[in-house]
């Protein structure tokens, strides 16, 4: 006993805490509890009376003693001076034989009359030593357990992937012999491990310590800063008997892992040779999930949105979203047709959006699983965008009511920057989601990477130190750990609102697809992964043996899912099965069946005295007591003066649009790096007091009683997280306009996953729409390189216009109405103000949804040409998508040359000719739109030159670029 003792408190170490209190103060408590050790040295035979007295603490009693240091602690002044001198001298280290200052002699205590021999200095420092050492190794649990848990199933990798035992982890280990196992030692305040009992014998100590931190659960929160969180952690992995399941939780488990094992197998039996990125080695994953999802439901959660990778999807889509069996068969079908739109995503990318009763707490649940390209963790920010949105429409501030979870891989988790981005999200202002649930599938391989190979911290999961998320590493073999620690993480979510980490070690039983041979870079590996059984078949000999079901209730259970898989899959033949079957975020009565398209876009303007009442807000300082900062007011003043002449520049009529739509009851949220005061200074749509810290004013949010929000944020300096994390907001109402600002256009760059892999190509996939706009300052105006160009032509060979052919409308639609509705995305350049407030209004004027690319422009923003009349943007009005030179409206039969360009370049253009005075000889002609290219209106305008065989097009880009 004492050898396995002693190699447990080798093992163990303990490290700096904020959870732990000064070693002063632990000194002095276990001096302070020292009445067992007067009374022992005081029993017959003792040789207490032949050594010196303490004369401070002889005939005293310990509660008396550890009432009277309470006191001192809330209030030094409670006590007599000569506590409070003692008391101050042990806590600042001074050995407690000499910490006494003797009080006047009227006041000393009479030690001997009392009949109490003292207890000799030398025990006395004994049993503190003993006792600050037992709350040593209790720490060292703590802190170091997981470092020597037994967390991978196939026993080949150590926890942290160290296998060596520092040092100075040793230097205790042997206070204690084996004759200190019976003895009683009373428990620090830092542990719930006796429950309600105050003291426990060593050997119970160490063996419940062993239980809790180094068997198939390694827990990491002793880093977290406050000590509260630490403590909620304790009591509820400490307390004796509370990982213990129930026989019912124990049955539930064993169903689930059923459905979860099987649902592999029968896909493994009918397409053998289809590809699914299948579950089988973390099977646990559904009983997981399931658990997290009713703790949350009882909890009052009703909306979870989900986000993974495409391993192990399909069966979450199964029996964690329940989306009907049939229509996942279907997609083994290569005869399958895809919907009208789109032509659809491998079938372990898609997904779904169902509302279905949760029978834990009988209670209706809605489940979204985001769809995801292959690139596994771009997922992310776009389930907290989403998630966000929901909370925000549905008045949810604290997110109590919805909750995302993120289902990561080990390698993808440690090794893509993406993960710390989100991360980052998690706790600013218009960000947070108040807490995310990740699930890692740590299968501890990268596709053909070891560990050793793909990461350099020691765990996968180190990254979520960062915002001080509890981490909680468990086997992903032994299923009732991993049902205890989903069950504590929704608890944690919904009781601090922080996010949670949850790491599955398990292992990937086929390679990294069905067809995949392992054995090429694994070999022992998977040697030993072909000898291990199923967690399905350990944890049922488990259930059965012990008696909590039978070998007959189990084979019916498997043999009733059997039949249910088989039963959908002949149904799937026989079904039609469309695309949009697996959307993931349904707009309810957007889309309304039976009505007629609009014909043409209506009209964008709006009614001419709107127009001046939001001006007027946007121009009109705070209250007299808010102290605008000088420059801000000579902005305002220049406001106030445009609006008089019946002109606004570019704050101006984005600040109409927006404020228009807000007042007709749309939302508008305008995101991205220093976006309320403007890159380029020009917006302030937040103005902040001079003279009072944190004290600002929203004119956006101050034009009416019933308007809808304005939320306009400075980002953190992320563009990958945050575009994704608004294109997840854009996608939970069509009614909304969500817009994303680079600080300059080519920063986007950083974000080109989210352009590429969502944004421009979400239709086609998934059939998902979004109004999400991207604004990207454009123009080369002497800043470099990295200023100047948000490479359009990017987007514009992203787009789905066909250069080559002239597009024929259906009957009964414009041909603008009709290319708008067949493009993926649309690419604008505008030229003027007006140009600008319309193309922003027509995203919600329209009854289907496109996401819309704006080269802004920078010297514009200033320029006095640059301006609009308010007449552009009245009534009746609406976006032209072509701009006719305004000197020929009409084409002319004089003109010898015309030049088509768009944006800035058009001022340039026009101030050349004019000093070359060819104003009669040269039409300028500007494309505001580029795509969907507005080929009717070009051929219009060549017509309108018969004399003219020159057309040029201008661009200020390089000719490799642009255009």
């Amino acid at each position: 006993m004492l050898r396995s003792t002693s190699a447990a408190l080798k093992q163990l170490g303990a490290g700096p805490s904020s959870c732990v209190q000064n070693r002063a103060q632990l000194a002095l408590m276990a001096a302070l509890r020292w009445q067992s050790i007067r009374t022992a040295a005081s029993a017959p035979g003792s040789s207490a009376g032949q050594v010196s007295q303490e004369p401070f603490l002889s005939g005293m009693s310990s509660v008396y003693m550890e009432a009277m240091y309470e006191s001192w602690l809330k209030d030094r002044g409670s006590v007599h001076e000569s506590w409070n001198a003692f008391f101050s001298a042990a806590t600042a280290g001074v050995p407690p034989g000499e910490a006494h200052v003797r009080p006047p002699p009227a006041l000393t205590p009479p030690s001997t009359a009392a009949g109490h021999p003292a207890v000799p200095q030398d025990t006395l420092l004994s049993a503190v030593d003993e006792h600050l050492a037992v709350q040593h190794m209790i720490r060292s649990y703590q802190i170091r357990g997981h470092n020597v848990a037994s967390l991978d199933p196939l026993g080949i990798l150590a926890p942290g992937l160290d296998y060596s035992r520092p040092a100075d982890l040793l230097s205790y280990a042997n206070r204690f012999t084996s004759d200190d196992l019976g003895r009683v030692f009373r428990l620090p305040n830092s542990t719930k491990l006796g429950g309600e009992h105050q003291h426990l014998p060593l050997h119970d100590i160490i063996e419940r310590l062993k239980a809790i931190y180094c068997r198939s659960i390694g827990l990491e929160y002793m880093f977290l800063p406050r000590k509260d969180q630490c403590d909620w952690i304790r009591e509820r992995f400490e307390t004796p008997g509370i990982l213990a399941l129930t026989t019912e939780e124990k049955r539930t488990l064993m169903a689930r892992l059923i459905r979860s094992t099987r649902f592999e197998e029968f896909l493994a039996r009918k397409f053998k040779s289809e590809k699914r990125f299948g579950l089988e080695g973390c099977e646990v994953l559904i009983p997981a999930l399931k658990q997290i999802i009713d703790t949350s439901s009882a909890l009052g959660v009703d909306s979870f949105v989900m986000g993974m990778p495409h391993r192990g999807r399909l069966n979450v889509l199964a029996n964690v979203a329940r989306k009907p069996l049939d229509q996942i068969f279907a997609q083994f079908d290569s005869a399958l047709e895809s919907g009208e739109e789109g032509s659809g995503d491998v079938k372990y990318h898609l997904g779904t959006y169902q509302q279905r009763l949760n029978h834990a707490t009988d209670k209706t649940i809605e489940i979204s699983l985001c769809a995801n390209p292959s690139h596994l963790e771009a997922v992310d920010p776009v389930v907290q965008g989403k998630t966000r949105a929901e909370q925000f429409y549905s008045q949810d501030p604290e997110g109590d009511k919805t909750i995302s979870i993120l289902i990561h891989g080990d390698a993808a988790f440690s090794g893509q920057g993406i993960v710390y981005e989100t991360f980052h999200l998690s706790d600013l202002p218009d960000y947070s989601t108040h807490g995310t649930i990740h699930v890692i599938v740590n299968n501890q391989i990268g596709f053909t990477t070891d560990p050793r190979s793909s990461r350099s911290s020691p765990y996968c999961t180190d990254v979520a130190r960062v915002v001080g998320a509890p981490i909680f590493h468990v086997n992903a073999d032994d299923p009732e750990a991993v049902m205890h620690v989903c069950k504590f993480a929704a608890q944690w979510r919904q009781h601090w609102k922080k996010d949670v980490v949850i790491d599955l070690v398990c292992y990937r039983r086929n390679g990294h697809n069905e067809v995949d041979n392992p054995m090429f870079t694994q070999p022992r590996m998977y040697q030993t992964i072909q000898k291990h059984r199923s967690v399905l078949e350990l944890y049922r000999e488990k259930v059965v043996s012990e008696g909590s079901i039978s070998r007959d209730e189990y084979d019916a259970e498997v043999s009733k899912y059997d039949q249910l898989c088989e039963k959908a899959n002949n149904e799937a033949r026989d079904k039609d099965h469309q695309v949009d079957k697996w959307l993931d975020s349904p707009w309810k009565g957007f889309f309304a069946d039976g009505e007629p398209p609009l014909p043409s876009v209506p009209s964008t303007g709006v009614d001419m005295e709107r127009l001046q009442h939001i001006g007027r807000c946007f121009s009109t300082p705070p209250p007299e007591d808010f102290a605008v900062h000088s420059g801000v007011k000579r902005v305002l003043s220049q406001r106030t003066d445009m609006l008089e002449a019946n002109t606004i520049d570019w704050a101006l009529g984005e600040a109409m649009a927006l404020g228009s739509l807000l007042m007709d009851g749309k939302h508008v949220r305008l995101s991205g790096q220093d976006v309320e005061r403007g890159t380029f200074s020009h917006r302030h749509h937040v103005l902040h007091d001079q003279a009072i810290d944190r004290r600002e004013y929203r004119p956006l949010n101050e034009l009416s009683p019933d308007q809808a929000h304005y939320t306009v944020c400075n980002s953190s300096l992320s563009e990958y997280a945050v575009l994704g994390f608004e294109l997840g907001f854009s996608m939970s109402n069509p009614h909304s306009l969500v817009l994303w600002e680079a600080q300059f256009g080519d920063f986007h760059n950083t974000a080109q996953c989210i352009i590429d892999q969502f944004i421009s190509s979400g239709q086609t996939k998934w059939v998902r729409q979004s109004s999400l706009v991207l604004l990207l300052p454009h123009g080369y105006e002497g800043m470099g390189p990295e200023h100047s160009s948000c490479r359009p032509e990017r987007f514009l060979q992203m787009c789905s216009d066909d250069g080559d052919s002239m597009p024929t409308p259906l009957e009964g639609r414009s041909l603008e109405m009709q290319q708008l509705h067949d493009i993926n995305w649309i690419v604008a350049n505008c030229s003027t103000p007006a140009s600008f407030f319309h193309i922003l209004r027509r995203q919600l004027a329209l009854d289907f949804r496109k996401p819309l690319i704006i080269c802004t422009p920078k010297s514009l923003l200033r320029l006095p040409e640059a301006r609009s009349s308010l007449d552009e943007m009245c009534e009746g009005t609406h976006f032209k998508r072509l701009l006719p030179d305004p000197m020929f409206p009409e084409g002319s039969a004089s003109v010898q040359r015309v030049l088509f360009c768009s944006g800035k370049v058009y001022y340039d253009l026009v101030k050349e000719r004019a000093r070359r005075q060819m104003t009669d000889s040269v039409a300028l002609v500007r494309i505001e739109q580029l795509s969907p290219f507005p080929f009717d209106l070009v051929a219009d305008t060549v017509a309108s030159f018969p004399s003219t065989s020159s057309f040029f097009w201008v661009q200020e880009e390089p000719k490799n670029q642009g255009y």
